[in-house]
């Protein structure tokens, strides 16, 4: 009887067990049904949001290019704008594939890593080591200084070499460095060139296998290239708002052109060490020489939690935010050179719930054509556009005319300059950067008075500009000759 009142107590508490049991497990599926239907409406709103963004940028003649945005390991938003190359007959697609510019240096600075990591290297190696033929100044560089781009080696690219061969006689002929290694910072290609050469000494093949069997290749990243010439399928050509197609310098070796999904790919590959370990990683984003400045992986900024990197070549322009904290990834690839900067930081504004705003048109791009032609006529064009439409375009930007202003001064119109910094100055008269502008034409036009005069009213406004300080005691000892 004993044991008839013990199993019934157990079949009892048994069957009590499994509907609890079945009651929670319906609660959670409740609960994660919630979560995901709130995740949908919250990526709905992220992309109607971002899509109006985006698309009054491109109408407004501000972005060309692919975007992508994800939240929480998921693509929320994906869309091109625009056409592949100054024809505008090829509309972009998400295969299309764009020169990224510095942020293609990311991929020799993980190559490296992962030969760290394999034991092969030390970051603490000098450059000496690997018998590259290089002077003697190579026995006080390393490797983590290269990285870091705190080697003090000279920049290369002022004598634009066309080829590696070239390139390497540059730097054997380099006789000193610019400051003592790790003394210092200087972002230049020399770095990025020598980290190349030290991956094929190191592994006996070159850059460009080495990343495709070890980082290409698992990563799937399927429509990515080295170097592409024109004509390859996908490629995409930069151009300038003129519809005229920019000029491309043969250079050194080994720029990888991706599409938007291999982009992802490699950024999440990144977040989740699936190349390099953890420490490796945070090693790259973190520039111990110059915390101020990029790194390898970019610039991090340790307060937001946030790694972000641009890249420029030509009319290229790409960046990418990386938010480790909000688990969001926002890239944007152009081959137009437009405002890919703020329409990034927009974004991630729009994505944390913060005030942002549409970007307005360009006052620049409005009269740069009338100005080339016809100074007088391109400010009338201002004057009224400012009296009729001051809301939709960017007056409140000193930028807008700085930029066409030395546009004009580096086209030899440097009375043409002084007219558009001159109209700067009456609309920002307290800032001191569109006196320092005008300040350099008149230099350039031998006006040394007016410079002087321009350059002072600089100090009175920011009395730390060393530049203008610099300028003043260049003008002084020109006018006691």
């Amino acid at each position: 009887m004993k044991n008839i009142i013990l199993i019934s107590f157990l079949l009892l508490s048994l069957n009590a067990y499994s509907q609890k049991k079945a009651k929670n497990s319906e609660r959670v599926k409740k609960q994660e049904t919630v979560v995901k239907q709130n995740r949908k409406e919250t990526a709905l709103v992220y992309i109607n949001q971002i899509d109006s963004l985006i698309r009054i940028s491109y109408e407004r003649g501000l972005f060309n290019g692919n975007v992508l945005v994800s939240k929480n390991n998921e693509v929320v938003y994906q869309k091109s704008f625009g056409f592949t190359d100054e024809t505008r007959q090829t509309a972009l697609n998400d295969q299309s594939i764009f020169n990224i510019g510095s942020i293609a240096k990311e991929f020799n600075a993980v190559a490296v890593m992962i030969l760290v990591e394999r034991g092969l290297v030390n970051l603490n190696d000098t450059i000496a080591k690997f018998d590259l033929g290089l002077p003697k100044w190579s026995e006080k560089v390393t490797i983590k200084q290269l990285l870091n781009y705190a080697s003090g080696i000279p920049s290369i690219e002022p004598a634009l070499p066309k080829n590696d061969e070239e390139a390497w006689q540059i730097l054997k002929n380099f006789d000193s460095l610019l400051f003592e290694p790790g003394t210092n910072y200087s972002y230049n290609n020399s770095n990025v060139f020598l980290q190349r050469r030290i991956i094929e000494k190191l592994t006996g093949v070159s850059y460009q296998e080495f990343v495709s069997k070890n980082i290409i290749g698992p990563l799937k990243m399927t429509n990515s290239v080295f170097d592409p010439k024109f004509g390859y399928k996908n490629r995409t050509s930069c151009y300038d708002m003129d519809n005229v197609r920019c000029q491309e310098l043969n250079f050194i070796s080994g720029w990888l052109w991706v599409d938007i999904n291999d982009m992802y790919k490699w950024i999440e590959a990144m977040n989740s060490n699936r190349l390099i370990s953890k420490e490796s990683f945070q090693t790259l984003l973190n520039n111990p020489y110059a915390k101020n400045e990029g790194g390898s992986l970019g610039r991090y900024l340790e307060k937001e939690e946030l790694q972000r990197h641009n890249g420029v070549s030509y009319k290229f322009e790409s960046i990418f935010l990386n938010d480790f904290k909000n688990d969001i990834t926002i890239i944007l690839l152009s081959n137009n050179l437009n405002r890919v900067w703020d329409l990034g930081y927009t974004i991630h504004n729009l994505m944390l719930g913060n005030a942002y705003e549409i970007p307005k048109k360009s006052i620049y791009q409005a009269i740069r054509k009338e100005a080339h032609n016809d100074i007088g006529k391109a400010m009338e064009t201002y004057n009224l556009l400012k009296e009729k439409c001051e809301t939709t375009y960017s007056f409140e930007n000193p930028g807008e005319l700085n930029k066409l202003g030395y546009e004009l001064l580096r086209d030899q119109k440097i009375e043409s300059a002084i007219k558009i910094f001159s109209l700067n100055i009456n609309r920002f008269k307290n800032l001191p950067n569109p006196y320092d502008s005008r300040g350099e034409a008149y230099f350039t036009k031998k006006a040394y008075l007016l410079s002087r005069n321009d350059y002072l009213k600089v100090l009175e406004l920011d009395s730390t500009n060393q530049n203008a300080k610099n300028m003043l005691l260049k003008i002084d000892e020109l006018l006691k000759n």
